[in-house]
């Protein structure tokens, strides 16, 4: 009875709707349960955001063979999407040619095995996965599923300004100054908050990038708009990325940009600084205390960008296997560490490293690499391939996993800037969301008004 029931997918954005689209393609009915009130919700919230890889890059085959037939046209392969250009001419047309398959304002506060809590054994697998979930009028829901495919992101679970992981001393006081997001310098509203004003940047990852290059053009036209880009580790040849030695060229130009933003004196950097406090001034500015005792002198707006973090919470009582540092399966953990691993040296993997002890269960796309930075669209797009066809039980093709990556460059080694990196990221490996990004990849060096994010890498 199990096979009539849905493999429920969790999440609307790029790894999820195409897991529907190889689901659809095998005869398994998805059903996608999405939080937003449109695909691509997290991608939108960063829509202002170019992204660092081409179009060619962000576009799944299933998906494509599943609009082919609604006239739907790709664009063109070479040049690069902002957010708002994935959302709109790929992601939503695609959640919209899944249909009814796909259900909005549907936010999954937990999943489990029917009448098994985490601790009981007898007859686990052969019970369905029930989700329970909430709807945008507050109405609580129950969904079976024969599979679950956890393809929900990270973009909701930033990371802090706090050093230790933890927010700083007075950050949560001090929201209303404080971002975790990429600014968008085109609003006029935002711009006005940033325009003539020193702001402290948190991060050393390509979404630091991106708002050092942008804060730095905003200079140009704004006299007096600072940035203090707070490193916890010194700059050192690869503080900047790859430059033109990156694989993905319009990443390596982002660091570039941020380096001129250095040089030309927009912004200034406080290294080996890791923060302990965020204190309000008596002028309502906020000044940040380093552990070693620095203050620095106070600024109007803190951007922080220090990675991002999945969100397990309403997975507690699924058994799941993630390693202890990078809360990535444990069997991917080593592939993906940012100690050693680039976007381009991280080996390919499929539905086996994805596994955990509860069956039928998969972590994908960004998720999967839990606080590792070094996450690529077409990664997630492979894993989903290979995961939905383990679920057709076509293990042939799930075990022929092969994937190319552009090498960065820069990455691998020791002297990484510390701190998981990610798309919106404090480095600890070779990019940046996306949003925390996704390839949220970064920027077109063509676009240098629009600054990029990045998947995350």
């Amino acid at each position: 009875m199990s096979d009539l029931l849905p493999v429920v997918v969790i999440g609307a954005g790029p790894a999820g709707l195409a897991a529907a689209a190889h689901l659809v393609e095998r005869g398994i009915e998805p059903l996608v349960l999405e939080a937003g009130p449109a695909a691509a919700a997290a991608v939108r919230e960063w829509g202002h955001v170019r992204l660092f890889s081409t179009w060619g890059e962000v576009t799944d085959p299933a998906a494509e063979r599943l609009l082919a037939p609604t006239g739907w046209t790709r664009p063109d392969p070479d040049t690069y999407p902002s957010g708002a250009d994935w959302a709109a001419l790929y992601l939503q047309p695609l959640a919209d040619v899944l249909g009814d398959r796909v259900r909005y304002d549907a936010k999954v506060t937990g999943v489990t095995r029917t009448g098994r809590d985490r601790i009981v054994d007898a007859d686990r697998n052969k019970q369905p996965f029930v989700l329970h979930l909430t709807t945008a009028d507050g109405a609580e829901r129950r969904v079976l599923a024969r599979a679950v495919i956890d393809a929900s992101g990270t973009w909701t679970t930033p990371g802090p300004a706090g050093a230790g992981g933890l927010p700083a001393l007075g950050e949560r006081a001090a929201a209303d100054r404080i971002t975790h997001r990429v600014p968008d310098l085109k609003d006029p509203a935002v711009r006005a908050r940033y325009a003539g004003r020193r702001t402290a940047v948190v991060g050393s990852g390509a979404s630091a990038f991106t708002v050092l290059a942008a804060l730095a053009a905003l200079a140009e036209d704004e006299p007096g708009t600072h940035a203090v880009w707070i490193l916890r580790r010194g700059i050192s040849g690869s503080t900047f990325g790859g430059g033109e030695a990156d694989g993905l060229p319009a990443r390596g130009a982002l660091g570039l940009a941020a380096k001129a933003a250095v040089d030309n004196g927009h912004a200034d950097a406080a290294t080996g600084f890791r923060t302990e406090a965020i204190e309000r001034h008596s002028d309502g500015r906020l000044i940040l205390v380093g552990e070693d005792g620095r203050r620095l002198d106070p600024v109007d707006e803190v951007v922080v960008l220090t990675g991002l973090r999945p969100d397990l919470t309403f997975l507690t009582e699924i058994r799941l296997g993630l390693d202890e540092r990078l809360q990535a399966p444990l069997a991917l953990a080593p592939l993906i560490d940012p100690n050693r691993h680039s976007c381009g040296t991280v080996p390919p993997h499929g539905h086996r490293e994805l596994s955990h002890p509860e069956k039928d269960i998969y972590l994908v796309g960004m998720k999967s690499y839990g606080r590792a930075p070094t996450f690529l669209a077409m990664t997630g797009y492979e894993q989903v391939r290979s995961v939905t066809a383990a679920i057709a039980g076509d293990l042939e093709s799930a075990d022929r996993v092969e994937l190319t990556l552009p090498e960065t460059g820069v990455c691998g080694g020791a002297g990484l800037p510390d701190g998981p990196a990610a798309a919106q990221s404090d480095g600890g490996g070779c990019c940046a969301p996306a949003p925390q990004f996704v390839r949220i990849g970064v920027g077109n060096p063509a676009a240098a008004e629009e600054p990029s994010t990045g998947e995350r890498c």
